[in-house]
């Protein structure tokens, strides 16, 4: 797998616990472990919102409301136009 080398600045009080918890050969193995679950529960939150969303009975209605909708709008510099 590749890697790429980051830069973060973290607040001092964090660092010096993350230094004291984790021994230096863990701390990249740490910190990717930890990114990688944020961002997984992140992607399972939006997709649970998703999910929530399209399952709702009244944003259903609306948009069936809006796709039943097949005239254009006229514009007024429209007018007049063969079309």
């Amino acid at each position: 797998m590749a890697t790429r080398k980051m830069t973060f600045t973290i607040p001092d009080d964090l660092a010096a616990s993350f230094v004291r918890a984790v021994p230096g050969s863990r701390r990249s193995r740490f910190v990717a472990d930890a990114l990688r679950s944020t961002l997984l529960r992140r992607e399972q939150a939006l997709a649970a919102a998703c999910d929530a969303v399209n399952a709702d009975a009244a944003v259903n209605a609306t948009v069936d409301e809006w796709q039943a909708m097949h005239d254009p709008i006229p514009e007024p510099w429209d007018e007049g136009r063969a079309g």
